[in-house]
């Protein structure tokens, strides 16, 4: 019996490749419209994540190990924000000129308070709330 020919249907190779087809388009659309999330404050409550001397003034430094990226707006100013881009996921990697910086879409977020400076994120950052204990930057 041929596969691609039947009688009054569909052949069978056409059913199991177009099956796979369908499939491969839902993974695919699933990864791209589901944004990895920022890992919970829970987690890192209590926990130093900087060193205040590693901190620049008007900049921030990218802790890609534990996800999260750590700013100083003004002097003595810290902020902690998930490093995990809101637009699709990827990890933002630099801060420069006043922003953190995403390599995959141009993102880019304020080291203020870790809105949206350019699309195509439509959502800031999670902030972490921090204080600082003696040199170091901790989750409270």
């Amino acid at each position: 019996m041929n596969d691609d020919v039947t009688t009054g249907g569909i052949g069978r190779r056409a059913v199991l490749c177009g099956a796979g087809a369908l499939g491969a388009a839902a993974v695919t659309a699933g990864c791209a419209s589901q944004p990895r999330k920022a890992r919970p404050a829970a987690d890192l409550r209590g926990k130093e994540i900087a060193k205040t001397a590693d901190i620049p003034v008007g900049g921030g430094k990218v802790y890609a190990d534990t996800k999260l990226v750590v700013t100083q707006p003004a002097q003595g100013q810290f902020k902690a924000f998930s490093a995990t881009c809101t637009h699709s996921g990827c990890l933002c990697n630099r801060v420069n000129n006043g922003v953190i910086e995403c390599p995959c879409h141009g993102s880019h977020f304020k080291v203020t308070d870790g809105s949206v400076a350019q699309g195509p994120a439509s959502s800031g950052l999670l902030e972490y709330p921090v204080q600082v204990r003696g040199d170091g930057i901790v989750v409270v």
